[in-house]
């Protein structure tokens, strides 16, 4: 098991790649994939799926060229698929163009991915569909844009709600284990324990 992360896209948006046996699958690819690809390659690992976490332009530019590479499927809530219909969804709020893509639905709840149990949790707040990934055998959460260092994500996009976002911080990432890795969609990682005790957005919070 491991994961490796890319800085992709006009934003450096963290793109994962987790890896078990000869399987991997890919979180938030937000620019060219180009990399991502090479080290799919050379490491003989087989893409198994790709997951989004939001549908804001900056997780999303690499989709297409992705899916369309390896033939495999993205996944995403379908909550926000009206995302992809604003400038904040197909990139043009920042001058480019986010290549069409098409989308499953991913179902709330366990399932396996890469043979590792996998908890899909609705963490609306940021954005419509906001979703996370909790592998509970890596004792890690890909969480997006909605937690990060000693911060949260932006709420006043188009959908954003903080009141939203804090619960969802509340009931689906500080009742994780404490000493879970929180990787963010940008920036460093931290942890539930970290964001728990230092995040000023939660200190009037008791534990």
């Amino acid at each position: 098991m491991d994961i490796k992360a890319f800085a992709l896209g006009p934003l450096e948006t963290n793109c994962y790649v987790i890896t078990n046996d000869n399987k991997a699958v890919v979180i938030d690819p937000g620019g060219d994939p180009t990399a991502v690809l090479a080290f799919l390659k050379k490491s003989g690992f087989e893409l198994e799926s790709i997951l989004n976490t939001h549908l804001h332009f900056d997780h999303i530019v690499g989709n297409a060229a992705l899916a369309e590479a390896t033939g495999k499927t993205i996944y995403a809530d379908e909550s926000g698929l009206s995302l992809m219909n604003t400038p904040l969804g197909d990139g043009s709020m920042i001058g480019i163009k986010v290549a069409p893509f098409k989308s499953e639905h991913i179902k709330i709840g366990k399932t396996e991915m890469v043979g590792l149990e996998c908890n899909v949790l609705s963490t609306p707040g940021h954005a419509p569909g906001s979703l996370t990934f909790h592998f509970p055998a890596l004792e890690t959460a890909f969480v997006g844009d909605l937690i990060f260092r000693r911060s949260i994500g932006r709420t006043d996009f188009p959908g954003g709600d903080l009141d939203m976002l804090k619960k969802s911080v509340q009931e689906n990432i500080f009742t994780l284990p404490e000493n879970t890795t929180l990787l963010s969609g940008h920036g460093p990682s931290t942890s539930v324990a970290e964001e728990k005790n230092h995040n000023p957005f939660f200190s009037d919070m008791q534990f």
